[in-house]
């Protein structure tokens, strides 16, 4: 199979390429390398698969060329909105280059399109009775990357129905593990401060529940994807509701200091959890790894120190 992966020297991105490639598939990466790094492809590179690394925007009219030139199978897309930069300076990008990774693949014809999206920013704050969160609760976006997410999944279901482009959008959950960018999530932010020894801020009382689903599960429901869930918006999450404060304590340990207290930030939810229920019935996936087990030996990950001894947690954490 030859597959094409938006966003493939990401977190993410890096670790399905590996996937792909120990399975024997062609892999194209398409990268502007702007969060995502080489360096991230390193293991990728050493298992000497039909590999290639594309460094242009997923947005610009190469794409189309390159897509005719390399007739993908499946085209991933996972540059939607990038770690750690606001996305209301990047929802521009997220729309042009969801537009033409869509526009490639309606032009190449028999090609299946599988978006990675964020389901705590699509949903938003769900009432306590109505989770674990199913695909049947209605969205509820959380500020402009909210509003970005559900744009780009009604975009998804548009090309579907105009342009018969087969699509798998998946809502994830908190994704972490190795290579994780402290500032792209809650896991990398402490991992972070554990490593350099500098305290990190909580914001709220930390009471706040997340799903941590663990990157070789994310990975595996991505896989899945390729053939299944084609027009679906699938959940992958764990069903597991954790603290951000009880996270603490299992990454720090009993020795480990206290984080330093802030204000509850502006549209954080409070409590969010998937449901894994239709991932089970329409990809056959289900996760394995629990959380103690995902944690250990989260060191390999980039580094991003501030300004000061205290690590502020990323915006969508």
């Amino acid at each position: 199979m030859n597959v094409l992966v938006v966003g493939g020297a990401g977190f993410i991105g890096s670790h399905l390429t590996e996937r792909l490639l120990a399975e024997g598939h062609a892999v194209d990466v398409v990268d502007l390398l702007t969060s995502g790094s080489l360096s991230n492809l390193a293991d990728a590179r050493s298992l000497g698969g039909n590999l290639k690394i594309h460094t242009l925007d997923a947005g610009a009219d190469e794409l189309q060329a390159l897509v005719a030139m390399r007739s993908p199978d499946v085209i991933y897309h996972l540059a939607v909105l990038p770690p750690g930069v606001p996305a209301e300076h990047c929802a521009g990008d997220a729309m042009r280059s969801t537009l033409a990774v869509l526009e490639a693949a309606r032009s190449l014809g028999e090609v299946k399109v599988v978006v990675a999206l964020s389901a705590v920013t699509l949903y938003g704050d769900v009432p306590a009775k109505d989770q674990p969160v199913k695909e049947s609760q209605p969205w509820n976006p959380v500020g402009v990357h909210g509003v970005i997410t559900r744009a780009l999944a009604d975009l998804l279901a548009m090309y579907r129905e105009q342009h018969s482009v087969e699509f798998t959008a998946l809502a994830m959950a908190n994704v972490y593990g190795p290579r994780q960018r402290a500032d792209a999530g809650v896991v990398g932010a402490f991992a972070n401060a554990l490593q350099e020894g500098i305290t990190p801020m909580m914001h709220g009382d930390g009471r706040q529940t997340r799903d941590f689903l663990f990157i070789d599960d994310a990975v595996d429901a991505l896989v899945r994807g390729a053939h299944k869930g084609s027009g679906l918006v699938v959940n992958v999450g764990t069903g597991v509701a954790t603290s951000i404060r009880d996270l603490w304590a299992l990454m720090a340990g009993p020795d480990g200091r206290a984080p330093s207290p802030s204000p509850r930030r502006q549209h954080d939810v409070s409590r969010f959890v998937l449901s894994p229920t239709r991932a089970r019935i329409h990809l056959a996936w289900a996760p394995w790894t629990e959380l103690t087990v995902g944690l250990r030996g989260i060191g390999d990950r980039p580094r991003v120190r501030g300004p000061s001894d205290v690590y502020l947690l990323p915006a969508d954490a």
